[in-house]
């Protein structure tokens, strides 16, 4: 009798969550098999022991490909093909970061890296493009070279949009001054052709798109088109401010003038900050159904910003503490791709980290 009220009572509760639409993630115990639930959602490592990963985009043969910051590109199938990346200076938050394909892909196999190298005795970032066959790379063409760069505050994520411009997240290399100075390539997002040509209608005449950013690290389009990013408030002590922006041509995002809700003439405030008394450390964004998700690395969260036109109606966490520092996000389909980031110096790992972890939700 007591197994019978127990069964009841958990269909009443999954009754009730799936008419709210609420996403209920279960987790196997030994988080190595597909377990499935049946009430709101599924849970699969889709692969594990990665090293540093940084940036996962997926191929459309269904294989992904992942970055890793001391300068491995991995090609992850049912095996797992490591493509060395030369050139590559791991410092710090430095090293093979950003990882974006070109729109016609399946056509000329072209990828683009971004990375940290050195310049002398300085560090640089700058993003380069190869044509990837064979599991090797060929045909490197550097498209933009000399982002300052430094063992903090390195940016790196790069995306196209649906322009088919590359963008590109710069951190201010810990420069602050240089986020406000349009001449220079740090604490900016920047835009540019495929082959690294300036766009004509770029604000500033180079290849600043916006500026006053201390350090994005995601971009995301909404099925209206508008470009959002996510963004590193203040470190140290001070930590807090982490920020979600609503991204338009030629705009200042303020830093480091501004910070949380703070406004100042010719400044943008962010859309959403995480306030001064808690910290998201935000990584890689994405939008689908009505939503952006974003990683959250200090904050060992999935974020989700539900949005209602250009405004966050709320702000949902996901899956807080379940697999520590979360780093990037993909969505494929109905399902959510997350990469952890507990082996890079600021985590505590997990036996199998870092991994690829799967997330099926059901639209009820």
């Amino acid at each position: 009798m007591r197994r019978v009220l127990i069964f009841a009572l958990i269909l009443i509760v999954a009754g009730l969550l799936m008419r709210e639409r609420i996403f209920v993630f279960f987790f196997s115990p030994t988080e190595s098999v597909l377990e499935e639930v049946g009430l709101g959602g599924e849970i699969e490592i889709v692969t594990e022991n990665l090293e540093i990963p940084w940036e996962m985009v997926p191929l459309p043969s269904g294989e992904w490909l992942v970055t890793e910051r001391p300068g491995r590109l991995l090609k992850i199938g049912k095996d797992k093909t490591v493509i060395p990346v030369e050139g590559v200076e791991h410092r710090g938050e430095g090293g093979l970061l950003g990882l974006a394909l070109h729109p016609d892909f399946e056509r000329n196999g072209w990828i683009y890296l971004y990375l940290t190298s050195k310049s002398g005795e300085k560090l640089i970032n700058r993003v380069e493009r190869y044509r990837l066959a064979s599991d090797e790379l060929f045909d490197k063409k550097i498209i933009l070279d000399n982002i300052p760069g430094a063992s903090n505050h390195d940016g790196g994520r790069i995306a196209f949009g649906p322009d088919e411009l590359l963008y590109i997240t710069t951190g201010d290399a810990g420069d602050e001054a240089s986020a406000q100075d349009t001449r220079s390539l740090a604490g900016k997002i920047l835009r540019l052709h495929d082959d690294g040509r300036v766009p004509a209608d770029n604000p500033f005449g180079n290849t600043v798109y916006s500026y006053g950013h201390r350090n994005s690290q995601g971009l995301a389009w909404d099925e209206a088109g508008n470009l959002w990013a996510t963004e590193h408030g203040r470190s140290g002590l001070q930590s807090g401010y982490d920020e979600l922006n609503l991204i338009t041509k030629g705009a200042n995002y303020g830093w480091p003038e501004i910070e949380g809700d703070e406004t100042r003439e010719g400044m943008i405030t962010p859309v959403a900050n995480s306030g001064a008394d808690e910290t998201w450390a935000p990584g890689g964004a994405v939008y689908t159904n009505g939503s952006i998700f974003f990683a959250g690395l200090r904050g060992e969260t999935l974020y989700e910003a539900k949005l209602e036109g250009t405004k966050v109606a709320d702000l949902v966490a996901h899956l807080r503490g379940n697999y520590g520092r979360l780093r990037s996000v993909s969505v494929v389909q109905n399902s959510l791709y997350v990469l952890t980031s507990n082996r890079d110096g600021r985590g505590t790992p997990k036996l199998g980290d870092d991994k690829i972890i799967r997330l099926l939700f059901h639209d009820n």
